[in-house]
């Protein structure tokens, strides 16, 4: 673990200062009261800050492209709705999310309005962004309000998502997001000034001022740090989000929202996590930490090493079995004979074809059923591998 005192780590901080396109994801807590609502004034106190390091219109050099990835639209819709705490069920959380999310951008863009810009809502979800034709969309209208100057406002599609409110969380969406537009940085606020290695309550713990790979987390009680009570996350979340900006050669500073003006300074607050890897095809970020497997494909030995030593696409010949129920364009797991997950990939059948095709070749397929059959199961081009 690096001082923060070192040459190093005042280079590293040079770069926070000089990253133009900026994410800014803000936790509930930062947002709303303990009961739940919207809290005007901490809406202002941080637009504030953001609006001191926005660009005017049009671009230029003067300051940033910044994109807002907040959370509170469920925890807005609270106190107008008559509820005393987050629900736990989908349905409410989403009748929430539906009246809570009108008011949050309301009071973002009343709140911006104060230095002249403007802001524009994007709602986003998993399942369209890990689709070619989506995802270049989503970049080219989120490129777009930050090239005519506005101020994005993303949050997950809470109102019509299923799996992604329940096990979906902002701080993974903003790492996403930071790659789906190109960021530089990636600031996560919430209500815990950095990343401690214990419960921050407890004596005799201390920050971890900055993360260059696994080992500076070895041994850290990541799951006890840190729970809003009116969010979704806490501690784990913001780490594995940070872990994924950086593995796509995104720096992050994870500090608390009072401390956001020292943040985007680039003065020594939070902790900072440096760069592990470099960015990768854009929408396979998305593919593997934010889509959900509607089935899953058995692959025999040659196909696995076919696929995860050679990188090559999924054929025929190498399936052995189908699990599942999904359509054509779904994302599904590939599995070695053991059951593990060596992949995840966008299936280019429905489940019903995939039993004709299992161990036979692109030929005999073409000229039994016809061209549309002389085709991978599975384009590497839309594969990833997983971790072990």
């Amino acid at each position: 673990m690096a001082s923060a005192g070192t040459g190093t780590a005042r280079d590293l901080r040079q770069d926070v200062r000089d990253a133009r396109r900026v994410v800014v994801k803000i936790g509930s807590s930062s947002l709303t009261t303990a009961a739940g609502g919207l809290d005007a004034d901490r809406v202002d106190a941080l637009v504030d800050v953001l609006a001191r390091h926005v660009a005017p219109a049009g671009g230029g050099t003067a300051g940033r492209q910044i994109v807002v990835v907040s959370s509170g639209a469920i925890a807005a819709g609270l106190a107008p709705l008559g509820l005393a705490r987050r629900p736990r069920d989908l349905a409410r959380q989403q009748a929430a999310a539906s009246v809570g999310q009108g008011l949050l951008v309301a009071r973002y863009t009343a709140s911006f309005a104060r230095y002249g810009l403007r802001v524009g809502q994007v709602l986003l979800t998993s399942d369209d962004t890990s689709r070619r034709a989506h995802y270049r969309n989503a970049y080219r209208t989120l490129d777009q309000l930050l090239a005519m100057g506005a101020v994005p406002i993303v949050n997950e599609n809470d109102t019509v998502a299923t799996d992604e409110i329940r096990f979906g969380d902002n701080d993974r969406l903003a790492a996403l997001v930071a790659h789906l537009v190109r960021a530089e940085l990636l600031v996560l606020l919430s209500d815990v000034d950095g990343l401690y290695d214990g419960n921050p309550a407890t004596p005799g713990t201390s920050l971890i001022e900055e993360v260059r790979g696994p080992r500076d987390l070895a041994g850290v009680e990541i799951g006890s740090i840190g729970r809003a009570g009116v969010g979704t996350g806490g501690m784990v979340t913001k780490v594995e989000a940070a872990r994924i900006a950086a593995a796509a050669g995104i720096p992050v500073v994870l500090t608390s929202a009072v401390r956001a003006a020292d943040a985007l300074a680039g003065r020594h607050t939070g902790t900072y996590f440096h760069r592990t890897g470099r960015r990768s095809a854009g929408r396979l970020l998305w593919l593997a930490h934010a889509s959900t497997p509607r089935g899953a494909l058995v692959l025999d030995d040659g196909a696995v090493r076919a696929v995860v030593e050679r990188r090559t696409s999924l054929l025929p010949a190498g399936l052995a079995g189908v699990e599942g129920e999904f359509s054509a364009g779904d994302p599904v797991e590939l599995r070695d004979a053991a059951g593990r997950a060596v992949a995840r990939g966008l299936v280019n059948f429905d489940a019903r074809e995939i039993p004709r095709l299992i161990g036979r070749s692109t030929h005999d397929l073409a000229r039994e059923l016809g061209p549309a059959y002389e085709r991978e199961v599975v384009h590497r081009d839309d594969l990833v591998l997983l971790r072990p």
